[in-house]
């Protein structure tokens, strides 16, 4: 991973158009290829990104570090590979730049109720519908494992992402699975369910608007499957 703090502007060039004027941010750029700019506020949420496969491209504006009329001594131009949007920054001053190694990353590990969740419901995965089957729990991806991976009625994939509160950060998660799952022709196309006991509003159209099912768990009527329970 590597972290620059920089004092930059950033435009957004696509489907819309942004604009973040200049001021002093951190820029991350990962392994994967993603490239996200935050500011010192706003938790974990970025003020703009591009998701994989990107590339980045850096061009100084003169020799030797010279800026040029406006102060601005390089653009980076993030460009994504399949849609051609583009995030360009425009960079005055570079203050840290750093890259680290962080190996392979283990994943999230549960709490002992999503655990239990995702057992349970693997085991009854036609809980989720008539016809559907269990291809795999923990199916690995490059970014992690899938919780569930399962087949519904017409034998289309599906992916289960679960969590004990659904929040927007189990949505991206599931987004992400899901970019990667579509890759394989074996599996796409592949369509997500976000599963959790609670689901929070802002996640829920979240996930709505990306066409990801939302399912509310009942924890006790899972545990006691085998009597009238209801998911829904």
């Amino acid at each position: 991973m590597r972290l620059v703090i920089a004092r930059c502007s950033v435009d957004y060039a696509g489907k819309l158009t942004a604009h973040l004027p200049m001021a002093l941010r951190l820029v991350l750029i990962k392994s994967d290829g993603s490239v996200s700019i935050h500011a010192d506020d706003r938790a974990y949420k970025p003020l703009n990104w591009m998701n994989p496969p990107c590339t980045l491209r850096e061009e100084p504006f003169g020799a030797d570090g010279e800026a040029d009329e406006n102060g601005a001594i390089a653009r980076w131009t993030v460009t994504h590979s399949k849609s051609g949007e583009r995030l360009i920054l425009t960079v005055n001053e570079i203050l840290h730049d750093s890259s680290h190694e962080l190996g392979l990353d283990p994943g999230l590990v549960k709490d002992g109720v999503e655990a239990h969740l995702q057992e349970l419901l693997a085991e009854h995965i036609t809980t989720l519908g008539e016809g559907w089957s269990l291809v795999r729990r923990e199916y690995p991806t490059a970014i992690g494992p899938v919780d569930i991976l399962c087949r519904d009625a017409d034998h289309a994939t599906v992916a289960v992402e679960i969590k004990r509160r659904g929040e927007i950060d189990g949505v991206e998660q599931l987004t992400r699975y899901l970019e990667l799952l579509n890759r394989d022709p074996h599996l796409a196309p592949v369509r997500g369910i976000f599963a959790a006991q609670e689901i929070k509003p802002q996640a829920r159209v979240l996930a709505t608007d990306r066409g990801i099912g939302c399912v509310t768990l009942d924890y006790d009527a899972l545990r006691g499957i085998e009597h009238e329970g209801t998911l829904f």
